[in-house]
């Protein structure tokens, strides 16, 4: 025989869910906020007072608030493309960071808050320092690769120019076979590299005690 819950049971029931969507709908709106003062940052740094925000915010949901403010600006950390490191826009975002992990509830004491700012203040000048070589390096490769195919571009430029009766000079990306090559190579640099920056960003946030929230 079926066993018929009471409505008193019931009523338990649906006031858990209740609480439980509650929950996700505060962690939700703190994400939120996160990212709305993060993006205020990116476009005025000096404008935003992280601690006032965070003063504003539910204290159950000051982590998950922190954790999304820290992520928007991590993304904001890439490898270079082109003309070298952005290095003012990373020196602003290091001071925010750093302004976050002292707001961070991991830390026990404020000692330990400032050790965890140091470990940061470290890594990420060797962050810097990684995007600089990135930069400094994809640069040799380039040049590395486009001196090797020289030779064959040479050899082609010369046979078109007798046949045309004039010079020649090609653009090597038009050829494919060097297009190929070059983004083959130049990928796999890159997919190194940014893997590199990933688990480094990772580590920044670990610091902080703001991952995954």
């Amino acid at each position: 025989m079926a066993v018929i819950k009471s409505a008193l049971e019931l009523a338990l029931e649906r006031t858990k869910d209740l609480q439980i969507d509650e929950a996700v709908e505060k962690a939700n709106k703190a994400k939120l906020e996160g990212r709305k003062a993060a993006g205020k940052f990116l476009e005025a740094p000096d404008s935003v007072d992280f601690k006032a925000i965070l003063n504003t915010i539910d204290a159950a949901q000051r982590q998950t608030f922190l954790s999304a403010v820290l992520e928007v600006l991590l993304a904001h950390i890439q490898l270079p493309s082109t003309g070298g490191i952005e290095t003012e826009k990373l020196e602003s975002l290091k001071k925010a960071i750093l302004s976050l992990c002292g707001l961070s509830s991991k830390f026990s004491s404020e000692r330990e808050a400032k050790m965890a700012q140091q470990q940061v203040r470290s890594l990420f000048q060797q962050i810097i320092q990684f995007l600089g070589q990135y930069s400094e390096e994809i640069q040799r490769v380039e040049q590395a690769i486009r001196n090797q195919w020289a030779p064959k571009f040479r050899e082609k430029e010369r046979q078109l120019a007798a046949q045309l009766g004039q010079s020649v000079r090609i653009d090597p990306m038009s050829d494919p076979e060097f297009a190929d090559f070059y983004r083959k190579n130049i990928d796999a640099m890159h997919k190194n590299y940014a893997r590199a920056l990933e688990e480094a960003k990772a580590q920044l946030s670990a610091l902080c005690g703001l991952e995954g929230n």
